[in-house]
């Protein structure tokens, strides 16, 4: 676990990222397109939905990461709180913006799918209105970052925002369990292999699932050496102006 912690440090942070970084982006890169490509051009329509199931490669992948960003960021929130690294505290920062995108990648594009097969675009279901309520914590959370001059007392309060929020996260994750009468079908992905899509469709999948993953760790880890940088700046024109 000591080596572990070593990381918390920004120096062995920035040293470490910067030899791995291009690796995962060059990976998240490949992986991701092939992915895509694979699904959008090289699997069949579907009996029922035609051409508009092409669109889980987009969709799933996106509203696996919306949830998954946010618990992402509760971890780093609860070890800001616990051990006072600051790093931690960054990467959460950094991951909100990612989040957010994915999240609205995912309600877009399921009202895209939602149109021809719900007849409507949107519909209050609950893992609709899960999600939808997850994508505004990430609004707000970046904007009390946004708001709060002091960067550890920011981290302290977007912590606690990042607890309430995980609530949304888990039913945004689980709302299809919890509540049978929602149009929402249930997850393409399961550990019940009678659940899951078929098998033409479920491989490409899983590669653009891989992708999504591989460039929301290579945005994060850009994004915390970005944040890390600026909060050096800002440290050094303190130091000057008190100076």
């Amino acid at each position: 676990m000591a080596s572990i912690w070593e990381y918390a440090n920004p120096r062995k942070f920035m040293a470490t990222t910067d030899v791995v970084l291009p690796w995962i982006a060059v990976t998240a890169a490949l992986t991701l397109v092939g992915g895509l490509i694979w699904g959008f051009f090289f699997t069949p329509e579907d009996y029922r939905q035609g051409a508009t199931v092409k669109i889980i490669y987009l969709h799933v992948p996106a509203a696996l990461l919306a949830i998954n960003a946010w618990l992402m960021m509760l971890a780093a929130s609860l070890i800001w709180i616990v051990r006072r690294h600051h790093v931690s505290a960054l990467a959460a920062r950094a991951a909100a913006p990612v989040g957010a995108v994915m999240t609205l990648i995912a309600l877009i594009t399921g009202a895209i799918w939602g149109q021809p097969m719900w007849g409507t675009w949107w519909e209050w279901d609950p893992r609709l209105t899960s999600f939808l309520i997850l994508f505004l914590f990430y609004l707000g959370y970046m904007a009390l970052w946004s708001a709060v001059e002091n960067d550890d007392t920011a981290a302290d309060l977007t912590a606690i925002l990042c607890l309430v929020g995980s609530v949304f996260a888990l039913l945004s994750r689980y709302a299809v369990n919890f509540w049978n009468q929602g149009l929402h079908q249930g997850a393409s992905l399961s550990l019940d292999a009678q659940e899951n899509v078929a098998d033409v469709f479920y491989h490409p999948l899983l590669v653009s699932i891989a992708g999504f993953v591989l460039l929301f760790v290579a945005l994060v880890l850009l994004r915390t050496r970005t944040e890390i940088r600026a909060r050096r700046m800002r440290a050094l024109l303190l130091r000057e102006r008190m100076g």
